[in-house]
């Protein structure tokens, strides 16, 4: 971690959407390694939230703004002038977007284009890592992974919108930054489509795990709705490493990664949510009232399933914890949260914690 350690000290680094589950964590650990963090966002979306639980802003610069506000996002953008930007800033959620398609579009499509469009000012720009979903895909339902080479679809506005999202970055690539003319703006641009991501700290509606810890706080059954669908489940460090791994490997060598990539755990990991509720049950050490719900509800994907292959050869990223792992940690951050710990300081341990687990597996 030394080397990681050595090169993101004192790099200016912009997060939109650092307000949110992922973002925060992404946060945390770049003001670990000495980074100079801005982060662009909405206030937080729940309450509770990690944000706010782990004293995220204590350690960076926060601007609370639309990202649909070119206005304000470009002149934060000029003002800022940063080296590195993660875009993360989206309306996350499958169900919600069915209610909202008009604001899941605007925010994930225009909000994408916004991102792009402020990022023309930035001066000293070497690194836009776009961060999207692996639902991005049109979904076959078939047995093996998708490789970032399949189509773009979705079914819902969400999936629809996280596919226009990448189309929007790849046309931006190709149109301002090009890979051909790479030695004379010295900008480049990727896309990082993860899967369904875990860890202390998600609080969103509509999330099996965040729906199964207010369950445990509040003593009331479970409700799942489709028990035999099929994700690949890893926890928030992982893609978060990745995107880590990518921005070095985009700033020492941008024309060659300036590309689509997929960051999902092993197969082994791809399971159904039933397995993860008898994983959780067991970290917990208590059984849990679960109840299935039968009713109508709109679609969702039942088997979903990356190829991250190309990751594991170019940018030797690998899936580090496994799916017991991930539970135990997550059931570990809950537990010190009701008993009112310090999260920002166990947050932190559990970004040590891997950070040593890394080391340990080279």
């Amino acid at each position: 971690m030394a080397n990681m350690r050595s090169f993101w000290k004192d790099k200016r680094v912009l997060i939109t959407g650092h307000t949110g589950f992922k973002g925060s964590w992404l946060a945390l650990w770049l003001q670990k390694l000495g980074a100079e963090v801005l982060g662009y966002s909405k206030e937080p979306s729940t309450n509770p939230n990690l944000f706010t639980q782990a004293e995220v802003g204590n350690g960076m610069t926060t601007v609370y703004g639309d990202i649909c506000d070119l206005s304000l996002l470009t002149k934060t953008m000029a003002e800022f002038d940063p080296e590195i930007v993660f875009h993360m800033a989206a309306q996350s959620l499958v169900r919600k977007s069915y209610q909202e398609p008009v604001e899941t579009f605007s925010t994930n499509v225009m909000g994408t284009v916004n991102l792009f469009e402020a990022a023309r000012s930035a001066s000293n720009l070497h690194v836009i890592i776009n961060i999207t979903s692996d639902k991005c895909y049109e979904n076959q339902e078939w047995q093996w992974g998708y490789r970032e080479i399949d189509p773009m679809g979705g079914y819902d506005p969400y999936s629809a919108s996280k596919g226009c999202a990448e189309l929007v970055t790849a046309a931006y690539r190709r149109s301002f930054f090009p890979v051909e003319s790479y030695n004379q703006h010295r900008v480049a641009v990727a896309s990082v489509r993860a899967g369904n991501v875990i860890g202390g700290g998600d609080w969103a509606e509509d999330r099996l795990i965040p729906d199964l810890v207010r369950a445990i706080r509040s003593n009331q059954p479970l409700s799942i709705r489709n028990p035999n669908s099929i994700r690949p489940w890893q926890h928030v460090l992982e893609p978060l490493y990745g995107y880590l791994l990518l921005a070095e490997k985009m700033w020492e060598r941008g024309a060659e990664f300036s590309d689509a990539w997929n960051i999902g755990p092993s197969d082994n990991d791809a399971i159904p949510v039933e397995a993860i509720l008898h994983l959780f049950q067991r970290a917990w050490g208590e059984n849990l009232n679960v109840q299935i719900d039968e009713g109508n509800h709109p679609h969702e994907a039942n088997y979903l399933k990356l190829d991250c292959s190309k990751a594991r050869m170019q940018l030797g990223w690998k899936s580090t914890l496994s799916i017991q792992q991930c539970i135990e940690w997550v059931a570990e951050w809950t537990r010190t949260y009701m008993q009112e710990g310090n999260i920002r300081e166990f947050t932190l341990r559990q970004i040590s914690s891997f950070e040593e687990i890394i080391e340990e597996n080279k």
